[in-house]
């Protein structure tokens, strides 16, 4: 699966860059299709992060990448029970 994902992470980005070269190029005379463009471009965008952010969240799982720090603020419900008591 992680394959597929980062498959489709390529071809999300591969879009978002050539829609956006697209709207960015067009004839400002002709707006449907600069806008047509720049909304393709920014559902490519939209998949390639999502996209990005599922390889990352299965490299920390699988243990390729080390987790992200994460503070520890069990103390924090304890120190608050015992000022409302």
């Amino acid at each position: 699966m992680p394959k597929l994902i980062a498959i489709f992470n390529v071809i999300a980005w591969s879009g978002f860059w050539a829609f956006g070269f697209l709207a960015l190029t067009s004839d400002p005379a002709n707006g449907q299709q600069m806008t047509i463009a720049a909304v393709l471009a920014a559902l490519g965008a939209a998949a390639g992060i999502w996209a990005y952010f599922q390889l990352v969240r299965h490299t920390e799982h699988t243990g390729y990448a080390k987790q992200r720090n994460r503070a520890d603020r069990s103390h924090l419900e304890k120190e608050y029970n015992e000022e409302t008591a």
